[in-house]
């Protein structure tokens, strides 16, 4: 940055003021809060974070500093809960999105559910087109089925969600079914389950930024994680070859072997409201 675009430093004063002052506020909006999500005390924590963050900008634009605060991305934060202290009936809301990879896959496994149901080749039917195979299988299978198998249907998976929303009461039959998403209230999350790549983005960056990101380890060592090794004491050529035929044998995908699909905690973020 020049220094003609620098701000001054009555400008990064009047910022760290500004911080003391939210500050105050938000002590204050704590002091006097009504019940566990009291929206002035959610309102008084934001306006501290923009401030905070102004200071952190301008403190490092004037004097290439930075502070000791990490302010939270808001999509890291549920809004304040508003629900039923306690819930009579709950709602769970699902999103999974999926790019279909491979059509010919998808139309060749739908055709294979089709045939069965026939009892027998069928030819031409609902599975000759991607939306017919996509209801083929989406009405064979249950979505968790799917999710683990995407690869199977020539389907690359995208990002998904689950939100558990409180309601008052349980709806009638029917009630809800002609739109059953209008009444998503992110106010009424109970908690939420975001599975994303952004994720396992930031998680591999948190891997390089960590304690043991300076240590020197030769990346074409495999290491087999249930042998505890002694730097004292030699390993037989034996004992060498029998670890590799063990790898070699847990790297098969047969019948019980690991999957490719990723697992339930991969890319995997909770979040929950104040309850």
């Amino acid at each position: 940055m020049s220094d003609a675009a620098q701000p001054t430093a009555a400008e990064v004063r009047a910022a760290a003021e500004a911080v003391k002052t939210a500050l105050d506020r938000h002590l204050a909006a704590v002091e006097r809060r009504s019940g566990e999500d009291d929206p002035a005390v959610y309102e008084a924590f934001n306006e501290l974070a923009a401030a905070a963050e102004e200071y952190d900008e301008l403190l490092y634009d004037r004097h290439d500093e930075v502070t000791p605060f990490e302010i939270p991305a808001a999509e890291d934060a549920l809004p304040p809960y508003r629900g039923p202290e306690e819930a009579n009936a709950l709602s769970v809301l699902i999103r999974r999105d999926y790019a279909v990879a491979e059509p010919q896959r998808l139309l060749a496994q739908a055709q294979r559910v089709s045939d069965l149901d026939a009892g027998g080749p069928g030819g031409g039917g609902p599975a000759d087109t991607v939306h017919g195979a996509l209801g083929v299988l989406f009405g064979e299978f249950e979505p968790d089925e799917i999710a683990s198998r995407h690869k199977e249907f020539g389907l690359e998976e995208g990002d998904s969600t689950l939100w558990v929303t409180a309601s008052d009461s349980a709806a009638e039959p029917g009630e809800w079914l002609s739109a059953p998403f209008d009444q998503a209230d992110p106010h009424r999350v109970i908690c939420r389950f975001d599975v994303s790549a952004v994720f396992d983005d930031e998680l591999d960056d948190d891997a390089l930024d960590g304690p043991d990101a300076d240590l020197d380890v030769d990346p074409d060592v495999d290491l087999d994680p249930d042998v505890d090794l002694d730097p004292d004491v030699a390993v037989p050529l034996d004992e060498v070859d029998e670890l590799d035929e063990r790898d070699e044998a847990g790297d098969s995908d047969g019948p019980g072997g690991p999957r490719d699909a990723a697992g339930p905690g991969d890319g995997r973020r909770p979040r929950r409201a104040g309850l």
